[in-house]
This record gives structure tokens, C-alpha cells and sequence, in this order.
């Protein structure tokens, strides 16, 4: 057991101590994979990007190994998806009722997020409804 034992992927919230792999890249013109590494973090901080949806997530390291490694107590920032790709693993909480709750808080305003896009993009479908009807093509 590594502490890390409880899937998590797709749900991570702020306070988790979680583990994941990521691909490195060298980066030139023509990438090229040149490894991987796992990150060991906890999540500091977690947004919602308001056009597109993006979830990202601050992230201090605790440790880090494979390909060009981060050092201990560094601060990244990863989008969801690049975290959840290949699955993410947590440490269990001391007051995991707290985590759900922290959890339901995420949903809750990754839900009026994705209500405010929906609203846009209504509006967005109003506004090409009366252009097409006000310069006929």
C-alpha cells in the first residue's frame, strides 16, 4: 500500500493528496514523447474556466519521480483532464464526510457553470436567428 489507494478519477477536489503519470514532451518543433513521470500532490486550489469549461488545478508537490522530475513543494497548475487521463489514484481523508461535502461544492459550481455556457450559447443561437433574418443572404 502506498497511501494512494482510492480511485478518484473524475472527482478530485481541493485538499486531496493524489497520485497520477503524465507524458513529458520535448518541446521543439516537432514534439516528441520522451517519457513519463508520477506526481505525488495535494490539490491547493481548483477553478472552472468560464467559456470552455476547463477545470484546472493548482498542485503542491510532495514528490515526484521519472522523466525531468518536479522538486518537492513546487506549485503547478494541471488541467483536469490531463490529470484524469490515465486515472488518478488519493489518500484517504481523516474526515472523509468533509471530502463529500467539499465534493458536492465542486459539482454545485461545476453544474452553474455549465448552466451560464448553455446560456450563452442560447443566446448566442437568438442572435444568429435575427442576423439571418435581418441580412438575408
Amino acid at each position: 500500500m502506498t497511501g494512494f489507494d482510492i480511485d478518484c478519477t473524475g472527482d478530485v477536489v481541493v485538499g486531496d493528496r493524489i497520485q497520477f503519470t503524465e507524458s513529458v514532451w520535448q518541446k521543439r518543433r516537432h514534439p516528441r514523447k520522451i517519457g513519463e513521470r508520477t506526481i505525488r500532490a495535494v490539490v491547493i486550489r481548483d477553478s472552472y474556466g468560464a467559456l470552455k469549461q476547463t477545470h484546472t488545478f493548482s498542485l503542491k508537490i510532495i514528490s515526484c519521480n521519472g522523466v525531468m522530475p518536479y522538486a518537492q513543494g513546487k506549485v503547478i497548475t494541471r488541467r483536469g483532464y490531463q490529470i484524469y487521463r490515465r486515472g488518478t489514484l488519493r489518500s484517504a481523508w481523516s474526515n472523509e464526510p468533509a471530502r463529500e461535502e467539499a465534493l458536492a461544492e465542486k459539482h454545485k459550481r461545476g453544474e452553474k457553470a455549465r448552466q451560464a455556457r448553455r446560456r450563452r450559447a442560447m443566446i448566442f443561437e437568438s442572435l444568429e436567428k435575427v442576423a439571418t433574418l435581418l441580412l438575408p443572404i
